[in-house]
């Protein structure tokens, strides 16, 4: 079951805002995708959370949107900022990527976006956002959101 990023921001705001704080925060995060051989590639991307959807851009015949092609999944971190603070805490989504190559969608994106042209454009199938942070100096808190099911905190000393 996969869900898009108005399904997350519906069942679970509060961590949604938080998600979205965090990678607005920087500009360039990490993005993890599956190599030929099943290995796995990092790389660094900037994203969009517009219309109720998570967009990756991407530079043509990149490395990254060619594993996309191939093999969908992937796994994204938001930018740790400097030191060791992590501002908002630690924030990881994963999911399919799904290009979209024209219609009203992409022009939409190109018109609030203004990306270099020519590029890859990948709309998100969400499987899961985590969250994980240091509260009052003592838990460590995670929460998870998956598809059809609400946040989940946990929380452990």
């Amino acid at each position: 079951m996969t869900a898009n990023w108005a399904a997350v921001a519906a069942t679970g705001p509060a961590l949604a805002r938080t998600a979205e704080e965090r990678f607005g925060a920087f500009t360039h995060h990490v993005l993890a995708t599956l190599r030929k051989d099943g290995s796995p590639r990092t790389s660094g991307i900037e994203v969009r959370f517009l219309a109720g959807e998570l967009w990756l851009g991407m530079m043509p015949a990149s490395l990254k949107a060619l594993d996309l092609r191939r093999d969908p999944r992937f796994c994204l971190q938001a930018n740790p900022g400097e030191g060791t603070g992590m501002g908002g805490g630690d924030v990881r989504i994963a999911g399919r990527a799904v290009e979209v190559t024209d219609g009203e969608a992409r022009a939409a994106y190109v018109k609030e976006v203004e990306p270099p042209q020519p590029f890859h454009l990948f709309r998100t199938e969400l499987t899961e956002v985590v969250r994980t942070f240091v509260e009052d100096d003592t838990y460590l808190v995670v929460q998870v959101w998956k598809p059809g099911e609400p946040v989940r905190t946990l929380r452990r000393t």
